[in-house]
């Protein structure tokens, strides 16, 4: 394995929305050294412009509904608003980056979801990430920027949930450098107590979240984005953190680490 270090940051929908963190954030993240993937959200800016468009949003257990219209709305959101002012920015701050979906340079693969007891809609489980490709593009100093939008190879788009799509990346890319990946979303980590800022689990193992499931402390969307680091750490990625955006600047800051 490659001993070069390989960043790769997700943000969520709500450091997207709040420009003033956004802009924080990315500052932050064009000073880390060595190389980055940027993985990107923006569910909420999804659900305004179909509002705006008179597209009903609709979620089941907590996951959005992909019908062909609301397709239209994630591509032109995720792939489009969202991905290309973070990309401008982070052109303006020197760091040269590109905005990808999936399907550019059949980066990411992905099947339209079966076997549910809900028709999600085109929505995409990753199969394979094009990592050589990938890498091709590290080495020459670009920094990858990926929205939640995957591809089938048979010309169909598919949402894609950005939580997976880092995952995806991370072990995908894991035989060919040393990979940390770092949720960064609202709060500064898995807390104890939802409404207690300070009750941070600093350390998350494997028998421990069982336990913390068990006792319904950590559940709902949490739950499979602690399933995809458990996979993660299995499949060779060597760090996996979740905090608030500032972890970024100050990697000494209360923070969850997740461990196997």
């Amino acid at each position: 394995m490659n001993s070069e270090k390989l960043s790769i940051v997700k943000i969520g929908g709500n450091v997207i929305d709040d420009s003033k963190i956004l802009s924080s954030f990315l500052q932050d993240f064009s000073n880390l050294e060595g190389y980055k993937i940027l993985v990107h959200g923006g569910g909420k800016e999804a659900t305004r412009l179909a509002s705006k468009l008179g597209i009903e949003t609709i979620m089941m257990d907590g996951r959005r509904v992909t019908d062909k219209d609301m397709l239209d709305v994630t591509v032109m959101t995720y792939a489009g608003l969202c991905n290309k002012k973070i990309v401008a920015k982070l052109q303006a701050l020197g760091t040269p980056s590109m905005g990808l979906t999936g399907a550019d340079g059949n980066s990411i693969l992905s099947k339209k979801r079966e076997n549910s007891n809900i028709d999600y809609g085109f929505v995409g489980d990753v199969i394979s990430v094009n990592s050589s490709w990938i890498k091709s593009l590290l080495e020459i100093g670009t920094t990858p920027v990926f929205c939640a939008i995957t591809h089938d190879k048979k010309g169909q788009l598919l949402n894609t949930n950005a939580d997976t799509i880092a995952q995806s990346l991370a072990t995908g890319l894991a035989h060919l450098f040393n990979v940390s990946l770092t949720y960064c979303f609202e709060k500064r980590g898995v807390l104890l107590n939802i409404d207690d800022e300070n009750s941070v689990i600093e350390s998350l193992n494997f028998n421990y979240f069982q336990e913390l499931k068990t006792k319904n402390i950590i559940h709902s969307g949490m739950l499979p984005k602690l399933e995809n680091c458990f996979q993660a750490l299995q499949l060779g990625v060597k760090e996996i953190r979740i905090a608030n955006p500032e972890i970024i600047k100050n990697p000494n800051l209360p923070h969850t680490y997740i461990s196997i």
